[in-house]
């Protein structure tokens, strides 16, 4: 018979009489742990609860006191209207034509008559070389040519007087016929005589040097007493021609549809020259042309704008930011490019209704003369333009200044 007590550490006999193992004290100690980490996480959520209590009203008591506090901004109201759609490119002026004048004719030059920096105009004397040599030589020629025509004049008279006697019967047919081959040589004589005088008339002109063009003189680079040589690579002057004058720049080859298309369209686009900084516009030309390659290594082509350049403000090979004008956006709305504000991917603005501030996000275009077209906002709306770090959305905003709403409308000719 099994024998059985009250003491609770003795052995269990189980009903196969055999003896039960008792339980490990391991497992009393995971329980533990378990329990501990339950309360932890418990205390842990309570807390995140509680944390998140408190900002929501620390940021409810923000947003309260931000509105009963009122924001001094500036504020433009939304329009509706016309912006210009531009092409920017750095660009080089480029004048029509320039002209470099070299001697022509070998001599000392006696004048130096124009003065550097000076405008010139066509025809206007600019360097005299001594044109003694070439007068000798002109009239060398003359003597020639006035001794040959007056042989060549006795030579018809014999023929008039051999046609009277051969008709006569009064000299033979062979004399007539070497009279009339005498006079033909004496005309060629003649005009070979002629031809050295043209050319020595020529080459004294070239001692007396002109402006071929009317332009802008360069700095002098010879002096009166200096010999000079025909055909010489020597530079006497440089002339340029300023009014009209063009620009040279460059486009990418993925833009030239564009503007091929609305070329087609009213034949010529506007061309703004702007300053280095592009806030100021310098001139206002038209696209003149288009180069007839794509420069394979850049991608891109030349275009060529042509300016009145009447006050001379371009000056040659200065550089200019243009604007090449493709379209213009029509009855578009518009809003101060500065009321614009960004969040990473987000554009937004402040609308500013009855009084409080709204946060609105909206989709930018095209940017032009401190405006740009926008979607989102209808006009009419009130967007603020100023104190951006202290906006949020239920501010109370006193308006203290409405900046200009004009916009930049930009026609295509």
């Amino acid at each position: 018979m099994p024998v059985t007590g009250s003491n609770s550490d003795a052995p269990y006999i189980g009903p196969d009489h055999q003896l039960a193992r008792p339980r490990p004290w391991y497992r009393k100690l995971w329980f533990l742990l378990l329990c501990i980490f339950l309360l932890l996480l418990l205390i842990a959520v309570v807390m995140m609860v509680i944390h998140n209590s408190d900002v929501k009203a620390a940021a409810a008591k923000k947003a309260a006191a931000a509105a009963k506090l009122s924001v001094t901004a500036t504020a433009a109201t939304a329009t509706k209207g016309n912006i210009g759609e531009y092409l920017e490119a750095l660009g080089t002026v480029t004048p029509v034509y320039t002209s470099s004048i070299t001697a022509q004719a070998s001599g000392v030059l006696t004048a130096v008559n124009y003065v550097e920096g000076k405008l010139v105009h066509r025809g206007d004397s600019l360097i005299e070389i001594d044109p003694r040599p070439y007068q000798a030589q002109l009239m060398q020629a003359q003597g020639a040519l006035e001794h040959d025509a007056n042989v060549l004049a006795q030579a018809t008279m014999d023929l008039d007087r051999y046609r009277e006697s051969w008709a006569q019967n009064g000299i033979p047919k062979q004399l007539l016929d070497d009279q009339e081959k005498i006079v033909l040589q004496d005309q060629g004589t003649v005009k070979n005589d002629q031809g050295t005088v043209n050319y020595d008339q020529t080459q004294l002109s070239y001692c007396h040097i002109t402006a071929p063009i009317t332009g802008r003189v360069g700095l002098r680079l010879v002096d009166p007493g200096n010999v000079v040589q025909a055909g010489s690579d020597t530079v006497l002057a440089v002339i340029t021609q300023v009014q009209p004058t063009t620009v040279i720049f460059t486009m990418a080859e993925d833009s030239l549809g564009q503007v091929r298309a609305r070329m087609k369209l009213v034949h010529t686009l506007p061309v703004d020259a702007m300053d280095r900084s592009q806030a100021t516009k310098i001139a206002t030309g038209k696209l003149f042309t288009i180069d007839n390659q794509i420069d394979t290594t850049t991608g891109t082509v030349k275009l060529r704008a042509l300016f009145d350049n009447r006050d001379d403000v371009l000056y040659p090979n200065q550089f200019v930011n243009t604007r090449l004008l493709v379209n213009t956006l029509e009855g578009v709305t518009l809003i101060p490019t500065a009321a614009v504000q960004h969040n990473g991917q987000t554009t937004f603005v402040y609308v500013i209704a009855s009084g409080l501030a709204s946060v609105r996000n909206i989709t930018t275009g095209v940017a032009d003369g401190g405006m740009t077209a926008v979607e989102g906002i209808d006009p009419g709306e009130i967007v603020a333009t100023s104190s951006f770090d202290k906006l949020q959305t239920g501010s109370k905003v006193t308006v203290s200044k409405q900046a200009p709403t004009s916009p930049t409308v930009s026609s295509a000719p």
